[in-house]
């Protein structure tokens, strides 16, 4: 204790009793006053920093550990306790995502955390709003993903961007022996489709030829998802604002992207208001999504930049994930890729798959399914508590709590689907048809089980239109090509901004098939 006293020779020891004491209290209590954690699998509470440490510690892998927090929990929910007294609910309890989706679904909005992170790039979109203004979005939107619309994507839009860009290039690669990133050339194949169908804005971002530069607008897109993505990912929402205070480090990136991001979709509503303005009557020929919200009304300008970014994201972005990860998955069971193959050999007579023949791929649609259970292309989705509630399990959750629900862990729930959920097995989906036939009948899960497209109100509207597009590509890449990685040793890192990807890409090389 002398030694401590030379070090502070002029101070009273009124003042440092009481500060050595404060001192030693606070090492004891964060030493030795921490909450146990329930299971050894789990992270441990500490005093003020709950459980930052763990946090910090499974950066790299964060879908994983919060997948690993739901599944060693008894009832697959976690609290997790932030710095500060803070804390969120993870859960991939069915019962709890439907009390969240449906049940109380006026209790559990976008909220202030979610909303402020995506403002830059998403601003009032459908995706990072609620109430009336998601209402009008979602009402307008609707009209886009009838059956005409559907058969109108799939029989020109998809297959012209299939026929007249994708084969060509993957042709292209095969002939030559190179390596692409497929990650990449989906993203621009879905990326084309979606300008297509909701603008009526054909982007060639895709194209035959190689190499293929990307885009000043794509690499900024990307940007701008990232950084905003990382907003949300961090534990101390003050470290971004204070960045973004004095336009620093990735702030000012997001804010260079996101200007770029802007002025092209700025561009798109420029050319289409101008091309209603050429017609007599606009109200009638609104046949794309874009014209629909320019035609109901609406001239703020933002506002309608905001519905299509917000659009982009989701055509772009989510597709082409779920068609990265199937594509790998099925390299590595050979025996479900002879399959679909078949069944695509059977029901598709002539080169190019139509929207009947797609329609019932059931095998195709399964192996789809299955994918996209152990890669949702959204693995994670969070809302906020707009008062106190508690949750089907008894989970209590106050009134600005944020609430989130992880189809990524769901999808690695033995309760749920069993002890062979390792197992990539299309059949789980399937049943045989009651007349004998012997042929496949689809099974659908529950959406609260298997919430890959949401669930409830708010459940996606493209979800038939994203199957379509998926297995038209499935058709027409499995007919003539293999898919191989080119390591094809190396297991694919997942990650996720916004939507998943493969960190790095997917390279891989193309071979025709006999």
């Amino acid at each position: 204790m002398s030694c401590f006293f030379d070090l502070f020779p002029s101070l009273p020891h009124s003042i440092v009793f009481p500060s050595l004491f404060i001192v030693v209290t606070a090492v004891f209590f964060f030493f030795f006053g921490s909450s146990p954690p329930p299971s050894k699998n789990l992270p441990r509470v500490y005093p003020i920093f709950g459980s930052y440490f763990s946090f910090l510690a499974n950066l790299n892998r964060r879908i994983d550990w919060t997948a690993d927090l739901v599944r060693n929990s008894p009832s697959a929910t976690y609290v997790f306790h932030r710095p500060l007294g803070d804390r969120q609910v993870f859960t991939g309890n069915p019962a709890n995502v439907q009390h969240i989706l449906k049940t109380h679904f006026g209790n559990y909005e976008k909220g202030g955390v979610f909303k402020m992170a995506l403002r830059e790039i998403l601003g009032d979109g459908i995706f990072n709003t609620d109430g009336e203004s998601w209402k009008f979005q979602r009402q307008v939107a609707s009209h886009e993903f009838n059956t005409r619309s559907l058969r109108k994507f799939i029989e020109t839009i998809v297959d012209a961007e299939l026929n007249e860009r994708l084969m060509p290039l993957l042709a292209s690669v095969a002939k030559s022996g190179s390596v692409i990133d497929m990650q990449d050339i989906l993203q621009r194949f879905a990326f084309d489709n979606i300008c297509k169908i909701a603008f009526g804005y054909d982007a060639k971002y895709l194209s035959p030829s190689l190499p293929q530069p990307k885009a000043k607008f794509a690499e900024a897109f990307e940007d701008a998802v990232r950084i905003s993505s990382e907003r949300l990912q961090r534990s101390l929402s003050v470290i971004w604002k204070i960045k973004r205070f004095f336009n620093i480090g990735s702030e000012k990136r997001l804010r260079v992207a996101v200007s770029e991001v802007r002025e092209f979709a700025k561009k798109i509503v420029k050319e289409k208001k101008g091309e209603l303005s050429e017609k007599s009557s606009p109200e009638s020929t609104a046949d794309d999504l874009l014209s629909r919200f320019l035609s109901s009304g609406h001239s703020d300008e933002d506002f309608v930049i905001d519905i299509v970014i917000s659009f982009i994201l989701a055509g772009r972005d989510t597709t082409s994930a779920a068609l990265t990860w199937y594509f790998w998955l099925l390299h590595k069971n050979p025996d479900v890729e002879a399959k679909v193959r078949g069944e695509i050999m059977d029901k598709s007579n002539t080169h190019a798959a139509w929207y009947d023949d797609v329609k019932e791929m059931v095998y195709t649609h399964a192996s789809l399914c299955e994918s996209m259970r152990f890669y949702p292309p959204v693995p994670l989705d969070t809302k906020e508590a707009v008062s106190n509630d508690v949750l089907e399990d008894g989970t209590v959750v106050k009134k600005g709590m944020r609430v989130t629900y992880n189809p990524y862990a769901m999808g690695r729930l033995e309760q749920l689907w069993g002890k062979d959920w390792p197992d990539f097995r299309p059949e789980r989906w399937l049943r045989e048809a009651d007349d004998g036939s012997k042929k496949w009948v689809f099974v659908n899960r529950d959406a609260f089980v298997f919430p890959v497209f949401q669930a409830g109100p708010r459940i996606c509207l493209g979800k038939e239109m994203a199957f379509l597009q998926m297995k038209r590509v499935v058709a027409g890449v499995l007919r003539q090509f293999r898919v191989v990685p080119a390591d094809e040793g190396a297991e694919p890192v997942f990650i996720s901004y916004l939507s998943s990807k493969m960190q790095g890409g997917f390279p891989v090389r193309i071979k025709v098939r006999e």
